[in-house]
């Protein structure tokens, strides 16, 4: 529920209401009686201070730790991949030069 904000016109009251965004506003002041206004409020300042907030700042451990592994095994497939990629391409330079050898 939002909080608003009244001043009362005769006597310059300052107060703040919990109300639900369907109720009527208030007319009456508390103090004296008289009529009031509500005021238009800045509403919730949120501020965000630190390095950021994100979902992934507050993974379990069991995630991170899952993560993890799963990074390290699909760099060490990747070097594995660029290894068999490397051998191939010699094997193919030395047959093309056995060949042409002939």
């Amino acid at each position: 529920m939002p909080t608003y904000e009244y001043e009362c016109e005769a006597c310059g009251h300052l107060f703040s209401v919990l109300q639900k965004m369907t109720d009527d506003p208030l007319e009456t002041c508390p103090v004296c009686g008289g009529k009031v206004q509500r005021l238009v409020s800045g509403g919730a300042g949120f501020i965000f201070k630190g390095s950021g907030f994100y979902t992934t700042d507050y993974r379990s451990e069991n995630y991170k730790k899952r993560a993890k592994e799963e990074s390290s095994s699909s760099a060490s497939t990747d070097s594995k991949s660029e290894s068999k990629s490397e051998t191939k391409k010699e094997s193919s330079k030395e047959s093309s030069s056995a060949s042409s050898e002939e």
